[in-house]
This record gives structure tokens, sequence and C-alpha cells, in this order.
């Protein structure tokens, strides 16, 4: 058989999904043999009745337990050195990573180095670098999320600002894989609308550049196609009420959906947005929502019979115009910044930011190849608005 392609698939862990299912925690803890697990989380949930009530059913369990939460919305570096000070000196065996993006990607990678010699940044997900890791010295994970957007509870890899040069890097290894994922979409009734529109609309990203994607990988396009109907069904009954449990529940399947899909490949909308974030240290879902029309018109000539069948799918008129419309109508609703001048961001860093797009490790997934020029001239019409 000639032309057969080949390709390497992944896909995700043991999820326990439902509302109230947070009530597992201490038994699946058990269940993977975590007797002093840490709990990483950002500060603000640390503070919240919802963490204070997993420690607490940890601790009638007889589980050791201790919570870490020195976390920025975007990791940096310094965050996980102060996490693994924590681990080591608490002589954890394990981590509940629990919250958004941010206290999942921090947990994640705070298990994955708390055995190992080498610096992190050995283990940026270029080529096989996640080789040269320890496998042993990993430790395990349960992941809990808070939110509906990063699906990082279903993923290998965390994202972590290099604080010396303001850029994000991937840090991956296939062991980085919570053993068990929690979605309880009752702990996503209390956020507010805005990071519900922040959060589904990086959901949104995730399929959407799976999707548009050109590596071969059915499987991954498949789930795409589903977490964007689910998406346009339930973002917007969410974020009007966020008592809305079903529509909370499907966007938890959403955001794990993406993040499933993403194996596929992501593109320029987080390779545009990436920098922004590292340099401005806005919302990853936000900023990826701001980019996304303008990256959708750049990527046209490429993707447009794949977003006819797209649009057709969940409900649209099958034109590649109809799907944009409906990308600004939403965009719209959830109050989302139009251009990056609306979301607080100038121009000052443009140059800089162009470089550093498509050097970005999700660049390489766009449908279009993705030039500094280019890049730099998707700045510009992001910030004016132009389409």
């Amino acid at each position: 058989m000639t032309n057969s392609p080949t390709a390497n698939w992944n896909y995700p862990t043991a999820v326990k999904f439902g509302a109230g299912r947070i009530k597992d925690l201490p038994q699946l803890c058990k269940d993977n043999g975590f007797k002093n697990p840490l709990l990483v989380t950002d500060p603000f949930l640390a503070t919240q009745p919802m963490v204070h009530d997993a420690v607490n059913a940890l601790k009638a369990a007889g589980l050791g337990v201790a919570v870490f939460s020195e976390i920025k919305p975007n990791p940096v570096d310094s965050n996980i050195e102060a996490g693994l000070k924590v681990y080591r000196a608490g002589k954890h065996d394990s981590v509940i990573a629990f919250g958004g993006g941010s206290g999942l990607d921090a947990g994640k990678v705070i298990a994955f180095m708390a055995g190992q010699t080498r610096p992190m940044w050995d283990f940026e997900d270029i080529g096989d670098w996640w080789t040269r890791a320890d496998p042993k010295g990993i430790a395990p994970v349960i992941a809990v999320p808070t939110t509906a957007g990063t699906g990082s509870e279903v993923g290998r890899a965390g994202v972590i600002t290099q604080e010396s040069t303001h850029t994000k890097k991937v840090i991956f290894h296939p062991g980085m894989m919570p053993k068990v994922t929690i979605c309880d979409p009752e702990l996503t009734v209390g956020m507010p609308p805005k990071i519900t529109a922040g959060t589904g609309m990086d959901a949104l990203a995730h399929c959407l550049e799976a999707y548009s994607s050109p590596f071969y990988h059915p499987m991954g396009e498949g789930i795409a196609v589903e977490g964007i109907r689910l998406v346009k069904e339930s973002l917007p009954r969410a974020y009007k009420d966020g008592k809305d449990i079903e529509a909370r529940a499907h966007m938890m399947s959403a955001a794990a959906m993406g993040a499933t899909a993403f194996q596929k490949g992501l593109g320029a909308i987080h390779a545009l947005s990436h920098p922004v974030g590292a340099l401005h240290d806005t919302h990853h879902g936000m900023t990826n929502a701001v980019f996304m029309p303008y990256v959708l018109q750049f990527n046209r000539k490429a993707i447009e019979t794949k977003i006819k069948r797209l649009a057709a799918y969940i409900g649209l008129a099958p034109d590649f115009d109809a799907f944009l419309k409906w990308i600004l109508d939403l965009r719209s609703e959830l109050h989302v910044p139009h251009t990056l001048k609306d979301f607080g961001v100038g121009k000052e860093n443009f140059a800089l930011m162009a470089k550093m797009a498509p050097d970005d490790p999700t660049a390489g997934g766009n449908p279009v190849p993705l030039t500094e020029k280019d890049a730099h001239d998707l700045f510009e019409k992001a910030y004016s608005g132009t389409l």
C-alpha cells in the first residue's frame, strides 16, 4: 500500500465525570497509593471553601496533605522552584493539581520535576528532549479542574514562563499525564462571567486550531468538531447563568476535548497569544479569543473547505463567512475585546513579539506557514480591528 499516513497517537487518562464527584478524591488518592499529597492551587482558590473542604476530607481519610499556592496566573519558573522546595521539605509522595490552567500546569510540572536532576528547561517540548527525564522521578498526579478551558487535566505538558527571557515554554513528558482526573462541574459554578468567557474561548481555540491543523489525526479532528458544537450550544448559557449545571458540564467536556484534540496540533492563535501573555501577563484564553477571527482570515485559503463542513455540522450555513460571523457574534456576546487596543495591549512590543511568534512550538501546526512578517501584520490587524 502506498501513501499510507503514519502518525503517533496518545489518548487521555481515567476521568471521573459528574456533579459531586469531588467527594471521590480521598478514595482515589488511596487507590493510587497517595499517602502524603501536596495540593497545588492558585492563591485565590487556596482561600475558597472548595479547597478547604477537599483538604479536610483528605485529612479525615487519614492522608497527610499540605497546600502550595504561590503561583502567578501565568506560572513562572520561580513558582515551580518554590513548589519543589515545599514538596521536598514536606516529604510528599504525590500531587493534587487543583484549579484552572495555572494550578494544573504548575502542579503537573512540580510533580514531574520532583525526582529530576537536570534543569527544567532541558525538558522543553522539542524533539525527543523528554527522553532525558528519569521516569522513576515523576510523582503521580490527580487533577481537579475548576475552570473549563485549558484541558490541562488530560494533558501531558505544562506551560511555564521563563522569567529571564519572558517566553512561554512547554514542558512535556508522557509521564506527566494525571493518573485520574475529577471533572466536577459543580466546582465551576462560582466562576464569574468574565472567567467563564475567557476559559470557554480557550477551549474553543484548542478545538478550532486542532481541527484546522494539517497534521494527520482523524480521531483528534473528530473530537475537535464535537467540542466546537458543545461550545456553541453551552458557552453562552454558562456565561448568562453560572448555575446552569448542564451547560457547565458540557463546557468541562469541551475543555477536555480541546486538550485531547490538540495532540493534532495548534497554530497561529496560540503562537501570537503566547508572547502577549508572557510580556503583558494577559489572560491566556481571552488573548486567544482576541486573535481568533484575524487568524481565521489569515488561514482562509488553506481551511475554507474544512470550515464549510464544520459550519454545517454545528448548525450554520455551510459557508466560511457564516462561521466567521458566528465567531464575531460569540465574542461580542461574551464581551471579548475586538482589538488588542481594546484589550489594553499597546504596540511597543510588536517587533519583539513578531520574532517570538514563529519560534513558538505551536506555530508549526498552523495550516499556513507563519513568518515574522505575517506575525507583525497580524498584530497590526488585531490592534486596528482590520479583518
